[in-house]
């Protein structure tokens, strides 16, 4: 076997000198380098941007979906949506280990989600046995590779694999929530009802304690939901692409003051305003969302003269999967509404 470089240079074919998350085409030949894992996949957690703009394009029809799927991976030997540029996660199985690759303790037969995205993730489809609209999730038969630097979890014996990949596709989430809310700050989470939006109103409602946690959703059911979770103080039904009107009713809520920590998890584009608009000066607002525009952001919080601090999405922190895992076990509400979404 031959050492591949840790971040996985080798395998990227255009343009050359990329790494492979921007690339546009990797080689996912199944033979693995001596510092690389091979995975039998099971399931597919497609990014929540990435499988909305899918299914519009395809007019939600099945077969469509499934097309478009295979044909992203066909050209570009992973699963990276051309149009929202982001990816998703996996579950799999070890099936070989190289002998170079870091982790000593992982064995083959072990389940693993990985951690990392899957428009940077050698993959080769066989067959897609189902698609689930309604969760995000994608089962195939196939394998992937997972490079040296690749970040994965073990799935937990206390938590099934389904419900385990829904919640660490969005670990990173929750854990940064926990990183940036404060006891007494008022916090707004955009995109309030989805997986992810669930995970940091919990986690802000923990951290904020004597704070206020206001959620604005545009489903009314996603929003009915989210109220007999009890982890919220204020649910606001409204649209987040209209941004005068979430800052009006925010305002309200807060009495002008406005929030100090605005999360947004929203799975469309054009709601960054909304954001930047509820948020105190120097406050903070961090794009949890792959549908975030970096443009629309910057020039509008200049636009409407914003002195705050705009964080991009990073799906990673330190112990963002044993925090997100450990939610679903604190809070039985949370696991049994999970458990009815994606099992």
């Amino acid at each position: 076997m031959k050492l591949g470089n840790p971040y996985g240079t080798h395998r990227v074919i255009e343009p050359k000198g990329a790494l492979p998350q921007p690339a546009k085409k990797i080689n996912n030949d199944m033979n693995i380098y001596s510092n690389e894992i091979l995975l039998n996949v099971k399931t597919l957690n497609v990014d929540s941007a990435s499988f909305t703009q899918i299914k519009n394009a395809c007019d939600n029809d099945e077969k469509k979906i499934e097309n478009m799927i295979l044909n992203i991976v066909n050209e570009r030997g992973k699963l990276q949506n051309p149009v929202t540029g982001s990816g998703g996660m996996l579950i799999g199985e070890v099936l070989e280990i190289g002998d170079d690759f870091p982790d000593k303790d992982l064995c083959v037969g072990d389940k693993i989600a990985t951690l990392v995205s899957l428009s940077l993730t050698p993959l080769k489809i066989d067959r897609i046995l189902k698609i689930n609209k309604d969760t995000d999730q994608v089962d195939i038969i196939g394998k992937a590779i997972l490079f040296e630097s690749g970040l994965y979890a073990k799935i937990p014996e206390d938590i099934s694999e389904k419900l385990s990949l829904a919640v660490l596709d969005v670990a990173g989430a929750p854990a940064q929530v926990n990183k940036l809310v404060k006891d007494g700050q008022n916090v707004c989470i955009i995109g309030g009802g989805g997986k992810s939006g669930v995970l940091c109103a919990y986690q802000a409602k923990k951290n904020a304690k004597n704070g206020k946690v206001i959620v604005v959703e545009y489903s009314k059911e996603n929003a009915e939901r989210l109220k007999k979770l009890d982890i919220v103080d204020e649910v606001v039904v409204a649209d987040a692409t209209k941004p005068v009107d979430i800052y009006e009713k925010i305002c309200d809520i807060t009495k002008n003051e406005l929030c100090d920590v605005v999360i947004n998890n929203v799975n469309v584009e054009n709601t960054e305003m909304s954001s930047i608009l509820i948020t105190k000066d120097e406050g903070i607002v961090y794009f949890f969302s792959m549908a975030t525009s970096f443009t629309k952001a910057a020039l509008g919080a200049e636009g409407v003269g914003k002195d705050i601090n705009m964080i991009i999405g990073n799906g990673y922190t330190k112990n963002h999967a044993d925090l997100s895992l450990n939610i679903l076990r604190e809070s039985n509400k949370i696991r049994n509404l999970f458990e009815k979404l994606y099992i």
